[in-house]
């Protein structure tokens, strides 16, 4: 075992549910102080708890209003819905499965006359349930296979019914297990299987710790916090970590569990299917009250879900008016969305907060205006968004993809831009944000741009991009130094696949010695003037030009 190998326990053939604790170990130690917050999360499952150290709160605003700063032009339930569309994809769910939730969650809970309060936290619950989903993923992906895969059949699971969860289990260590001999295959089965309890207990527990943290470092209300910590908890009281039971678990926590259960099942037969499940497990999995509601309202509580936007709808639903993030609450958020994506693995664990850092002084060292240099810090940051929705057993693979897990991680570019598509304000970060692995010769992904259709800051991204992973170690190889990062980089630059001007603002960045060669522009024009022009020859309205620079 490398002890400089942060995954190294969890690879190997004798790997245990035990040494889940491992990764959920480091990955919480990291969050608690990832870039200098001092937030500490409250116990998990608490309804006593005091919440978060106190800080200024998204949520919890005297009168909803913000602080007098700088509005980022993004809204709270904004950003909230784009979180869910990630969430989504590190759970092996369709796009908007969270927002469908969301819709049917507040749905019922007017039906069933929740108070405004309950609604609001209910509201935002639904879209973040899942935020933690990442601190355990890759010790999954270790003894499962393909964990997305997992929870996708998990999802349809009633997590009270042993037998349906062991049967699942043992199918999945099997196919992760194919080619042992059968009484080596019957064996490990066993002995997983017998671990199975523990393993569930102590990943459910770190899934709602991380969840609260990261919510703590977006400085999200204390009674979602509280709700975040209860995620795996059931009305019977044989729910995770807690062994939470009836008034005792959060009535937000109650009503989107029952919500999303009757989505998942809405999408697997129907609105009759749904019903016939939340009935049968009404006075175990969910309040009794609830599921009776539910099942006398389901065709109009999931009406036309997998029909219309829902999310023009969940945007109308947002509860207490629309909420303006600050510039300063949508940095902050941006950072714990950084948290999120670095998590899916212990290879990457601060490496987009350091992209982000390198890549906003490598676009002042070029020149670019303040606005652009602020915008690179923040797609540094949302940059690898996507990386949640590829199985954290190909970002740990340590020998050669396959051509199907190459694919596979070409798509986690792609992904960020569908995931920060919308609104206006972060799909102008989306844009270039998923630009990251394209090269100036179109040899890169997802797009295959090239040349000309790059702007400045795309190049810069990825060439910062480019060198911060060098130096991080990776499964199939160990960190280079900076030294051999540097040339490697110059070497990327000859060849024409990364952009000169960028690669010398980086190096010089990151401490390297780079020749001061001033590059003649045409007519003496400066560098602003030439993206400009560029962008006028892609045909673009000063509108268009305008957001872009």
């Amino acid at each position: 075992m490398d002890p400089a190998n942060p995954a190294d326990a969890l690879l190997g053939s004798n790997c245990t549910f035990g040494q889940l604790a491992v990764h959920k170990l480091s990955v919480g130690q990291w969050l608690a102080d990832p870039l200098g917050a001092s937030y500490a999360a409250p116990v998990v499952g608490s309804r006593n708890s005091n919440g978060p150290t106190p800080m200024p709160t998204i949520l919890g605003n005297e009168g909803g209003k913000a602080p007098p700063t700088a509005d980022s032009g993004v809204r709270l339930a904004e950003l909230m819905v784009t979180l869910s569309m990630a969430t989504d994809l590190g759970m092996g769910q369709p796009l908007e499965t969270a927002i469908s939730s969301c819709v049917a969650a507040m749905r019922l809970g007017e039906v069933l006359g929740l108070d405004a309060a309950t609604l609001r936290t209910a509201y935002y619950y639904a879209l973040l349930r899942y935020i933690g989903c990442n601190a355990h993923t890759y010790a999954m992906a270790a003894l499962f296979g393909d964990e997305l895969a997992l929870r996708r059949d998990f999802a349809a699971v009633d997590p009270g019914q042993i037998p349906e969860v062991l049967e699942l289990a043992a199918r999945y260590l099997r196919q992760a297990n194919i080619g042992e001999s059968p009484d080596r295959m019957a064996a490990m089965v066993a002995s997983a299987l017998s671990e199975l309890p523990g393993f569930m207990r102590e990943s459910f527990a770190g899934h709602c710790e991380v969840a609260q943290r990261l919510a703590g470092r977006m400085g999200l209300d204390d009674s979602l916090i509280m709700c975040l910590g209860q995620v795996y908890e059931r009305w019977d009281g044989h729910g995770l970590p807690r062994a939470l039971k009836g008034e005792e678990v959060a009535p937000a926590v109650l009503l989107v569990a029952l919500a999303q259960d009757a989505v998942i099942w809405n999408r697997i037969g129907g609105a009759e299917a749904a019903a016939a499940t939340i009935h049968k497990r009404s006075g175990s999995a969910y309040h009794p009250q609830m599921a009776e509601r539910f099942c006398e309202g389901a065709a109009i509580i999931l009406a036309d879900l997998d029909r219309e936007s829902t999310w023009d709808s969940v945007l109308a639903m947002e509860p207490g008016g629309h909420r303006p993030l600050t510039d300063q609450e949508f940095d902050r958020s941006c950072e714990a969305m950084a948290d999120f994506a670095d998590i899916k693995s212990p290879y990457t664990l601060g490496h987009s907060p350091g992209v982000s850092g390198l890549a906003a002084a490598a676009g002042r060292r070029c020149g670019l205006p303040e606005a652009d240099a602020k915008m690179l810090r923040r797609t540094g940051l949302l940059h690898d968004i996507g990386r949640v929705g590829i199985s954290a057993g190909s970002w740990g693979k340590q020998g050669a993809l396959s051509e199907r897990e190459w694919d596979q991680i070409r798509l986690h570019a792609y992904y960020t831009d569908r995931v920060l598509a919308r609104p206006e304000p972060l799909r102008r970060l989306g844009d270039v944000a998923s630009r990251h692995h394209e090269r100036m010769d179109g040899s890169g992904y997802h797009r295959a741009a090239a040349g000309q259709s790059l702007s400045a800051a795309a190049r810069v991204l990825a060439a910062a991009d480019t060198y911060h992973a060098m130096t991080e170690l990776r499964p199939h190889r160990p960190a280079l130094s900076p030294e051999q990062a540097a040339e490697e980089l110059r070497r990327e630059a000859r060849a024409g696949r990364l952009d000169g001007d960028a690669v010398g603002a980086v190096l010089e960045e990151a401490g390297h010695r780079v020749p001061k060669l001033r590059r003649e522009r045409p007519a003496g024009l400066t560098g602003r003037e030439i993206e400009v022009l560029r962008l006028l020859a892609r045909g673009l309205s000063n509108r268009d030009m305008a957001e872009r620079l």
